[in-house]
């Protein structure tokens, strides 16, 4: 569903090489499969092969520049490998056994869904919330172990150091009475948005989805190019008057009644969002699903519907050329995405050695020097806050976005929901420029009114995927509203003539 992409740096150039060399030696499931060769659960040296599929360009791959340190109060950090080749040393010194991660990457849910259904092993795999949902659904994924979640381990830093907000969110949510924290250990998250040009578009014009359709940026919008974000632009749009209005947003049941609403999948709906979005069409620049951040950087388009991730990357970009972006979040509602980690039965097959190296990898990227580590790479914000083991997400943030001593115009930008809400001492607000409340600070954590009216897509059955695809595929192959006037005379005379010839040609054969 989306197209992660990194913040670019030139030492981020040499660990994309570098990764390209790695995956081509170790021939991943999804290669070596295809052409005949079976990956074991060990190695001739009882060493664990861990099969590894992640999104493409989301994990550092460390070579980092020599000058290019991340220096926190509680101390220095500096990308030197890959983390998952970090990974296998650090098992090793800490479990006694040696592990080989055979790492390969995926482009989109539906293509790693596709890979796994045509016969391609992995043991752990990062998918998207409403993915996981439907492997969870269809029985594909191990549940993580009891003593995973013991948080008297040291070693257990995902337990240990996953952000409050996030962990409520995944312990309240379930599919077909299975919880999500059991089956997934959360990643990287995130909202979608409108990436805009402050110059040429306000911010309220901005913070509505109704802006893919407004006539005054004619070809000056695009429009995510797959249906799961189209779909829920579309929704927030046509449903605008009621998710807006007092008695929605008042009424005690207003979380569950929004994600109702913005997973309403009716037939009436259905056709309604088909007809929107054919509306969209006339007037975006572009469907796109990563060109949306090159065109605003370089001012080809004023908006840009975007995940918040991509839209620090955007604005990253844009300020190295001169001038600034903005992000905003519809007032209408948000969409909170997840991608986490998951097991697969058919890689970890109730191998006790291999389900500890795939729990042991989550718990490694959980570490807070590497949680830094990865949403510096990528640009994305992890969902690890640090929990009992201190505070270096958080200085990160502060070395990131904190204001300086001598700046003028600065706001006290409040996170303690996602590091700690029983904290009462202010001890995570950030002091930041006041511009960071529309900028990388806002889209990487939203604020607590963001977040109130975000919504979490749900997975859709076969049924209704069938229903929802052909949908796309009227959208996007075939606009009956661009078919002028004379094309219907054409359409109705040829049709009629049709008609005709089978009339008489029946009336023929009965004589």
């Amino acid at each position: 569903m989306k197209y992660h992409k990194k913040r670019f740096t030139s030492n981020i150039a040499i660990g994309l090489g570098l990764f390209t060399v790695l995956s081509a030696v170790a021939v991943p499931g999804s290669i070596g499969n295809r052409i005949g060769i079976t990956n074991t659960a060990k190695a001739a040296d009882d060493t664990i092969i861990l099969r590894v599929c992640n999104w493409e360009e989301y994990m550092d791959l460390g070579e980092w520049a020599e000058d290019e340190i991340i220096d926190l109060e509680s101390g220095d950090i500096y990308g030197e490998l890959p983390l998952y080749e970090e990974f296998e040393d650090w098992y090793y010194e800490n479990y006694g056994q040696r592990v080989k991660v055979e790492y390969s990457c995926f482009g989109t849910n539906e293509e790693l869904y596709n890979m796994l259904t045509l016969g391609d092993t992995y043991d752990l795999v990062c998918p998207s919330e409403y993915m996981i949902m439907k492997l969870m659904s269809e029985d594909w994924l191990v549940p993580y172990s009891d003593s995973f979640f013991n948080e008297d381990d040291e070693n257990n830093y995902y337990v240990r150091n996953v952000s409050p907000y996030i962990k409520d969110t995944l312990e309240s949510h379930e599919i077909d009475g299975m919880y999500w924290d059991e089956y997934m250990a959360g990643y990287m998250w995130g909202i979608t948005g409108i990436l805009y040009n402050p110059e040429e578009m306000t911010r309220e014009e901005a913070s509505t989805w109704s802006v893919l359709n407004n006539p005054d940026f004619y070809r000056q919008v695009t429009i995510k190019d797959n249906v799961r974000d189209s779909y829920f632009a579309a929704l927030g749009a046509i449903k605008a008057d009621l998710l807006t209005s007092e008695d929605f947003v008042s009424d005690e049941n207003y979380s569950s009644n929004l994600m109702a609403e913005m997973n309403d999948v009716s037939d009436e709906t259905i056709q309604k969002v088909q007809d929107y979005l054919q509306d969209v069409k006339n007037n975006v620049y572009s469907f796109e699903t990563d060109s949306g951040k090159a065109d605003m950087i370089t001012g080809k388009v004023h908006g840009n519907y975007q995940w918040s991730g991509d839209a620090v990357y955007a604005m990253d970009q844009a300020e190295e050329d001169g001038f600034y972006l903005e992000f905003a979040v519809p007032t209408e509602c948000t969409n909170m995405w997840f991608d986490g980690w998951v097991m697969l039965k058919k890689g970890i097959s109730e191998d006790p050695a291999k389900q500890q190296a795939a729990e042991a990898f989550v718990n490694f990227l959980s570490m807070p020097e590497n949680a830094v580590r990865n949403m510096y790479y990528i640009g994305y914000t992890s969902v690890i806050s640090g929990g009992m083991d201190g505070d270096t997400v958080f200085e990160y943030l502060d070395w990131n976005y904190g204001a300086e001593e001598d700046e003028q115009e600065t706001v006290d930008y409040d996170l303690t929901y996602f590091f700690d809400p029983e904290d009462t001492t202010g001890s995570y607000v950030i002091t930041a420029p006041l511009e960071q409340t529309r900028r990388q600070l806002y889209a990487q954590y939203p604020t607590d009114d963001c977040l109130a009216r975000s919504a979490i897509m749900e997975y859709f059955d076969a049924d209704v995927n069938a229903q929802i695809n052909q949908m796309w595929i009227n959208v996007r192959c075939f606009n009956l509203k661009q078919v002028p006037i004379w094309g219907w005379i054409i359409i109705v005379i040829a049709v009629a003539g049709i008609v005709v010839f089978f009339v008489y040609d029946h009336k023929a054969k009965r004589k």
